[in-house]
């Protein structure tokens, strides 16, 4: 019994060592994907009849308020078999609208659908709110269960936001926010924050504001009601659905939320929502499968292009991740972040392609996101062709702590938790051909001492003008290939701490900087330079905490 005790022993170990070896090679083997056809959303199509809201008694004055004609003319088309429901241009006021199988609402240009900020008109729903079971107000435009639904043409979706969204004063010149107190609604007790209406300071101050839990009934929410801000678009468990050349606009908080989704086509939209609207995001895409955004422009008050798959347990239990996903040729101007996975990412992300975007003016460029209680895994993520300027904070961000109180511990000091299934895993990230002038920290890498962000490779980065160059922390298995740092801060232009398995394949950095690497951490260890321009001397590496030269291989020395 215990020579088949040992033997099992022994083959166990090879088990162990054996997975290690494939996963490290996996990190080195990562590469594009070749066939893209498993991400190919299918493009809904409609029959030509026309329903023309005029005819169902819509006025386009400004003043009638059209819900009741808009929503024939949706209904009779999709009970006809559908059709295009056509908003001529002009100015058409309208409160809440439901979107019907078979539907494509076509804007004319010159068209301004204008949700009425009466928040009267918005009834409180069951729905999901930031990867929650919630209670909102219902989105102006939303569909559930529908099959082949577009949104298209030329004209405008304004949400009416202003008339729900809280302002802080920092957010406002001081012209404006003077005119904004004006204008009515209460002030927070320290005068540094607006709101509409008292039941929406009720709702700041209000723990779990809108989230559902048992035994709760709608009548519940209705002190808070003006709190509970809709997004602009709300379509749940759909399938075939295309948005294009629609602007919209000043929704009250995400603006565009598709969940539980299959078949999505956002094509030359563009999305606004002012800097100060806050959690004004642009489009947030949640556990859905088969989506392209491609050709289309963002500015908001919050990220721009994020996916997302639930949040926590809830989002676990859902066990929806959002895949196969293409993002190319889109703009991004100002934003939390331009492209974003998280934090909410429960369900998991995988398969996600991004080419061939601009970021301008953003306070990160590429943002990934999660913090313990998340679980969830991302991976599988390739990012090619970036352009960014200007970005406020990060160029490109993997942080495990969104938001976590002991996130600015020391990094000795940072104790590891056991792992479970609350544990978020990032892994297997490819980003490559990407180029930023401006930014606080060119990349910033920060995992968790339980569960390190792991198996990344950058290729062909060329950051400049950003004040720090690269810190990574509880990181493995990563590999950066012609990586050009120039930061304005160069002591040092590499921080590392408890990082293993790291590889830099052509590095380039200032001639004149004062230090290219600290390294910290008892835990750190096989780290590789080939190919650095200039070539450091032993001065060049500064080593604390733990770590020591055996760690360090520089090619040649």
């Amino acid at each position: 019994m215990k020579r088949k005790a040992k033997l099992f022993r022994l083959w166990l170990i090879g088990l162990f060592v054996f997975i290690g070896c494939i996963t490290r090679a996996s990190a080195q083997e990562l590469s594009w994907p070749k066939d893209l056809s498993a991400y190919q959303p299918a493009v809904p199509r409609f029959r030509a009849d026309t329903f023309d809201i005029r005819r169902y008694g819509a006025k386009a004055d400004g003043r009638t308020l059209n819900t009741q004609a808009i929503q024939s003319a949706i209904d009779a088309c999709s009970v006809a078999g559908g059709g295009v429901v056509l908003i001529p241009d002009g100015f058409w006021l309208t409160g809440p609208i439901v979107l019907k199988s078979g539907v494509d609402l076509h804007l004319q240009s010159g068209a301004l659908l204008q949700f009425t900020r009466d928040r009267d008109q918005y009834p409180l729903v069951k729905t999901s709110y930031e990867g929650l079971v919630a209670v909102r107000c219902q989105s102006p435009i939303s569909a559930e269960n529908a099959e082949n639904i577009a949104i298209t043409g030329a004209g405008i979706v304004d949400g009416g936001g202003d008339a729900w969204r809280m302002v802080k004063k920092s957010k406002l010149p001081p012209d404006a926010w003077k005119q904004l107190v004006a204008s009515g609604g209460v002030l927070s007790a320290d005068g540094n924050t607006w709101y509409p209406s008292e039941k929406s300071l009720l709702g700041s101050q209000t723990p779990d504001a809108g989230v559902w839990k048992t035994g709760m009934q709608l009548s519940d929410f209705e002190r808070i009601r003006d709190f509970l801000r809709p997004n602009l678009l709300k379509f749940t468990s759909c399938k075939k659905i295309l948005l294009q050349g629609v602007t919209f606009r000043n929704s009250p908080a995400w603006c565009l939320h598709p969940l539980m989704c299959e078949d999505l086509t956002v094509s030359g939209i563009t999305v606004y929502n002012p800097e100060y609207a806050q959690n004004g995001d642009g489009i947030d895409v949640e556990s859905c499968t088969r989506v392209l955004i491609e050709n289309s422009q963002f500015a908001t008050g919050d990220d721009g292009i994020c996916l997302k798959s639930g949040r926590d347990e809830e989002g676990r239990k859902r066990g929806m991740p959002t895949q196969f996903v293409q993002v190319r040729n889109c703009v991004v101007y100002h934003a939390h972040g331009g492209f974003v996975i998280g934090s909410e990412m429960s369900g998991g992300v995988h398969d996600v392609v991004v080419q061939h975007c601009t970021f301008i003016g953003a306070d990160n460029g590429l943002r990934f996101k999660t913090t313990r209680g998340r679980g969830g895994v991302v991976e599988n993520i390739f990012v090619d062709g970036v352009v960014m300027e200007n970005i406020v904070h990060d160029a490109i961000l993997f942080d495990m702590y969104y938001m976590a109180t002991n996130a600015a511990e020391p990094i000795g000091e940072v104790k590891p938790m056991p792992v479970t299934e609350a544990t978020p895993v990032f892994r297997r990230f490819l980003i490559r051909n990407v180029v930023c002038r401006g930014a606080q920290r060119g990349i910033y890498i920060r995992g968790l001492p339980e569960m390190p962000v792991q198996q990344l490779k950058l290729e062909h980065i060329a950051l400049a003008d950003t004040r720090q160059g690269l810190i990574c922390s509880y990181a493995r298995q990563l590999k950066f290939e012609d990586l050009q740092l120039f930061p304005l801060q160069t002591d040092p232009v590499i921080d590392l701490a408890q990082v293993r398995d790291i590889q830099f394949d052509i590095l380039h950095y200032a001639p004149d900087a004062r230090l290219l690497l600290r390294l910290q951490g008892a835990e750190s260890g096989n780290i590789r330079f080939n190919h650095l321009f200039p070539a450091p001397s032993d001065r060049m590496i500064r080593y604390t905490g733990g770590a020591s030269r055996a760690m360090v291989e520089v090619a040649g020395k």
